[in-house]
């Protein structure tokens, strides 16, 4: 049996709008603080963002942490202490496992067109060691009805490797299209929908909405109205241990 405890309505995050950027926050960060929501087990930060075209944010520190993103419409240029470039497009996901510290600046690659992604901070199971990028298109028969790995800690399927017993997955769902996600007994899940309308074990959630699961045996997906959903597999703990 899978427990839920609850559901994130999008409308409930906490949100910044400086014009050129809006960010909505499923947890607190930055000046959005929520006792409440302070992560959820190794699952720290999951921030929703759109840039307007040519939009450009400043050096952010990232400190011992895995950070992942996924682009979901627009090309996201980012760049490092190093003066590193890279160019992450729509359907690709990153990794950036960071060491002692590390400070990126990024900004919408395209002068006409807005950009949207996601920033996901998850706390490593090990600190330090270097900092390394992994990066990889999904393809999108490879989430179509169906749940694609994206991140895991042995890189099976060819994921790309994160240090933490993390498991991401991720998915497209129209119309009859339904999955099923078995997870080792007494798992926590987390599930974003990124964008439509999804059934997720019987609850019903609408873009930006979010779903804690403890024990979280099955996952069942149907009823997809244009949605995408990413699926984090988790630790079973309350808040994240840094």
């Amino acid at each position: 049996m899978s427990s839920a405890t609850g559901i994130r309505r999008a409308s409930e995050r906490g949100v910044v709008d400086y014009g050129w950027l809006k960010s909505c926050y499923s947890f607190s960060f930055a000046s959005y603080y929520d006792p409440e929501q302070m992560g959820f087990s190794d699952l720290l930060i999951l921030n929703d963002d759109w840039v307007a075209a040519g939009g450009y944010f400043e050096k952010r520190l990232h400190r011992e942490m895995e950070v992942f993103t996924y682009v979901l419409n627009g090309e996201l240029e980012l760049q490092d202490t190093d003066g590193i470039k890279l160019l992450v497009s729509s359907g690709e996901a990153q990794l950036l496992s960071v060491g002692s510290a590390g400070h990126r600046s990024g900004c919408n690659a395209s002068p006409r067109s807005p950009l949207h992604f996601l920033q996901i901070w998850i706390v490593p199971a090990e600190r330090g060691g270097t900092s390394r990028y992994q990066q990889k298109a999904i393809q999108i028969k490879k989430r179509r009805g169906q749940l694609c790995l994206v991140l895991s800690p042995d890189g099976q399927d060819g994921s790309l490797i994160i240090k933490q017993e993390t498991c991401v997955y991720a998915g497209i769902f129209d119309g009859s299209d339904s999955a099923s996600l078995t997870l080792p007994l007494g798992r926590f899940a987390y599930v974003h929908l990124a964008r439509g309308s999804l059934t997720v074990n019987g609850q019903r959630l609408d873009e930006g909405d979010g779903l804690k699961i403890r024990q979280a045996n099955n996952i069942e997906l149907s009823h997809g109205e244009n949605a995408e959903v990413l699926i984090f597999d988790l630790r079973p703990m309350e808040k994240p241990s840094f």
